[in-house]
């Protein structure tokens, strides 16, 4: 994080583990006691909780330098951590007390560290409240499918990450459909486990219909698993809307609901198959559904299989570490797309032409907000690493018997 260091951060969580380790003392030597923790600290100081934030969203802490003053950040850091142990002890009047003087001290508007802690307070928030508490829709509010696809798109001009994923698989599927041009009868069927609005493949339509001609064309099938019906009719419309400005290309689209089950999609004679894993695997939260997927990505003999994943640890069983790994790290996608956003505002759509040569690059090197590109593995696999973190990795795999 700006301002914090590895070092520093290492301290800050040895800090916490061993403030957690005598509070968890202190915890068994009070459940002798009746607990009177819920009814000391009622929804009146849940509601003052959520006026303090309220102020917060109308403040603006920026400094004009941009940086957290000497040790401020470390402060902020530390109390959302503090904040985080009381929540995963239970200790509500703490954890309101630490989230109160968080709110007084971050900003959505100000430098990076604020900005960061504000957000992971939120969370800590929605975490403390229950779904029964009249506040709880304050927080959790759920966004309406339009407000999701809105945000998507938006994130998706000025992020990197879903950018760097698209473009390597794309260039995977390429080469692996270019290999067996002389046997694919210029067929080429993506089997994508996450469809995720289609967002992935205009670019692979326009470099496909490039290699192709009116008297030669391409066929481009997508096999597309998506959250729900509607979801998967709309990423259908617009990749045909699309796919109509290739006259040299053929595309076709089938749809099917995640959870569903899984059934072998049709697949026609000597056509190229690519399975897209893109994020995919992060999402599954068992070895079960791990095995099962890649028994069903095997049965499809697939000429090549991308995978592209999150960086960081599996466990999600306990809170207090996996808020401080996600802490650790979504801090630079959210310094990242924070500063991206702000630019946007400021300067217009010049900030969004700024990120052109970075991209245009192949994302080749280091750029200048500290994002490197790196291989790995002996050139197996490439990752987008953000300082000395590695963020994103992907990799392509090719199954031992067709």
């Amino acid at each position: 994080m700006e301002g914090i260091d590895e070092e520093e951060f290492l301290s800050l969580r040895l800090a916490v583990d061993t403030d957690g380790s005598h509070e968890r003392k202190r915890k068994r030597k009070r459940r002798e006691a009746p607990d009177h923790s819920d009814s000391t600290c009622d929804e009146g100081k849940i509601f003052a909780l959520l006026q303090m934030r309220e102020q917060m969203l109308k403040l603006d802490h920026k400094r004009k330098d941009g940086t957290p003053a000497d040790g401020r950040g470390l402060h902020l850091i530390h109390l959302l951590l503090i904040s985080a142990t009381s929540v995963n002890e239970n200790n509500i009047c703490r954890a309101v007390e630490n989230l109160c003087e968080l709110y007084q001290n971050v900003c959505l508007t100000g430098d990076s560290v604020q900005r960061v802690a504000a957000y992971f307070a939120d969370g800590l928030v929605a975490k403390l409240l229950t779904r029964k508490s009249p506040f709880y829709d304050m927080i959790m509010k759920i966004p309406t499918p339009d407000e999701e696809f809105l945000a998507f798109t938006q994130l998706y001009k000025v992020s990197p990450f879903y950018q760097f994923a698209h473009f390597t698989a794309n260039q995977a599927i390429l080469e692996a459909f270019e290999k067996e041009r002389n046997t694919n009868n210029r067929a080429l069927h993506v089997i994508d486990f996450d469809i995720c609005y289609g967002f992935q493949w205009p670019s692979l339509m326009q470099s496909l219909s490039e290699n192709a001609t009116s008297t030669n064309r391409v066929l481009l099938k997508i096999t597309g698993f998506g959250r729900s019906l509607e979801e998967l009719q709309e990423t259908e419309s617009r990749l045909v809307s699309f796919a109509k400005g290739f006259r040299n290309l053929v595309f076709e689209f089938h749809g099917l609901v995640r959870g569903s089950k899984l059934v072998k999609p049709k697949k026609k004679k000597n056509e190229t198959v690519a399975v897209n894993l893109v994020f995919h695997m992060n999402s599954l939260n068992s070895p079960s559904k791990i095995s099962e997927t890649l028994k069903f990505v095997y049965s499809l003999c697939p000429s090549v299989v991308v995978l592209v994943e999150q960086e960081g640890s599996r466990d999600t069983h306990r809170f207090l570490p996996r808020f401080m790994e996600s802490l650790h790290y979504l801090q630079p996608y959210l310094i990242h797309w924070m500063t991206a956003c702000h630019l946007i505002v400021l300067r217009g759509k010049t900030a969004a032409e700024d990120q052109k040569p970075f991209f245009s690059s192949k994302f080749d090197g280091e750029n200048d907000v500290g994002f490197r590109v790196s291989e790995r593995d002996e050139g197996q696999a490439i990752s987008l690493g953000w300082q000395e973190r590695f963020l994103i990795t992907a990799s392509s795999w090719c199954c031992n018997v067709r």
